[in-house]
């Protein structure tokens, strides 16, 4: 967890910075520094320690205006579990998810916890200057593949996967049993498996090896093993 970013951070549009390299870090802070308009209010390494910086600043009377947060931090708290947190505030400042997952899974998660935008850390610098201000003035700022998953779940309802389905694909991936699956998710063991039906259905296969597979190459949800 590292303070302020010195002189001047007080002005424009202050950021929280959130993620667990120090070298991505650095990177992020000269780029967004760089920006007219924007400045580093603090960062952390970890979502604990975003809740910690946020509580902080708040206390200070000196709220950041935009929280930019990675997705998953090494053994801390990831991404979307410290957006969700950080949505039950009195006063939340929205939080941009910048990340190098851009699976379904990983957008509809963060979606869920109350993102309220989705990019990746290829995207040119000035779409992610124009991100952090979109999200700084109540706007939503998505990255092409997230804009399209959304829109594709608003156009074809009947088709697309649920958040509820693309959990339950990310948990077989893992080779947990439809048992250890009910179990995990607080659901009965049938109910799982009409759930499987259902997202067998959908991807057009017939059992959980080839749903996996084709779960992996959509993107859907991350290749097994990916970190």
């Amino acid at each position: 967890m590292t303070g302020g970013a010195g002189p001047g951070a007080a002005s424009g549009v202050r950021v929280l910075l959130v993620d667990d390299h120090p070298v991505v870090r650095a990177g992020l802070r000269a780029m967004l520094a760089g920006f007219e308009g924007i400045s580093i209010a603090a960062e952390a390494r970890d979502g604990r320690a975003a809740l910690q910086e946020l509580a902080r600043l708040t206390a200070l009377g000196e709220p950041p205006a935009v929280v930019l947060m990675d997705l998953q931090m090494g053994g801390g708290m990831d991404g979307v579990a410290a957006t969700a947190e950080i949505r039950k505030l009195a006063a939340p400042p929205p939080v941009l998810i910048l990340t190098t997952y851009d699976t379904d899974a990983d957008i509809l998660a963060a979606v869920e916890a109350g993102a309220s935008g989705y990019m990746l850390k290829d995207a040119p610098p000035e779409q992610l200057r124009q991100a952090v201000l979109q999200a700084a003035a109540g706007g939503t700022a998505l990255a092409p593949r997230a804009a399209a998953l959304l829109m594709d779940r608003i156009s074809n309802p009947g088709t697309s996967l649920t958040p509820r389905e693309v959990q339950l694909l990310e948990l077989l991936a893992t080779g947990l049993s439809n048992r250890a699956i009910a179990k995990q998710v607080f659901i009965s063991e049938a109910t799982v498996k009409t759930h499987l039906v259902h997202i067998y259905g959908k991807l057009g296969v017939d059992n959980r090896t080839a749903a996996i597979a084709v779960a992996t190459q959509r993107r859907i949800i991350r290749a097994p093993g990916t970190a």
